[in-house]
């Protein structure tokens, strides 16, 4: 397995391996109070996570409206560019853009990630994963991939939530 190389756009993640010692001449292993083979480990009860919601989410919206963001016809009232930015800057950034421009009465914006196309799209794969967080998740009603024109897929169209 150390040879395998991970898939291109995805994050690699390496998972500790625990050495097990055994008492000399055990070959077995109690645990919880129960006799266990050696090299078996118990079965630990897990929690089924849910899968991310995908960018083009567009629960909560009328077809015209959804139709319209993908489309990119629904009028952008702001933008936000995060190029040359560190992760912490653009998180930062975000989150106050998102903040100030639904505080404005803002709809539809734009964040331009950039393609990463040198850096492998580092922000380009941070910032869905942030919009997903339940402080920004909150003021986001749907997300799409911008059309080419506004930066294609090194940009998104994020509908915000009305203020009331």
């Amino acid at each position: 397995m150390r040879e395998v190389a991970p898939l291109r756009g995805r994050p690699v993640r390496i998972e500790p391996v625990a050495e097990r010692r055994h008492p000399a001449g055990s070959s077995k292993e109690v645990v919880a109070g129960k006799p266990q083979q050696a090299g078996r480990m118990p079965a630990l009860p897990t929690k089924p996570v849910p899968p991310p919601e995908p960018l083009d989410r567009f629960a909560g919206v009328d077809r015209a409206t959804a139709d319209r963001v993908k489309q990119g016809r629904y009028p952008v009232a702001g933008r936000l560019d995060l190029h040359g930015m560190t992760q912490a800057e653009a998180h930062r950034a975000l989150a106050g853009f998102i903040g100030r421009a639904r505080a404005a009465g803002k709809r539809c914006v734009l964040v331009i990630t950039g393609h990463g196309r040198i850096s492998g799209g580092v922000l380009k794969a941070a910032v869905p994963r942030w919009l997903a967080e339940p402080e920004l998740r909150r003021h986001i009603l749907a997300i799409a991939p911008a059309r080419p024109q506004h930066g294609g897929d090194g940009a998104l169209y994020l509908l915000l939530r009305k203020t009331l």
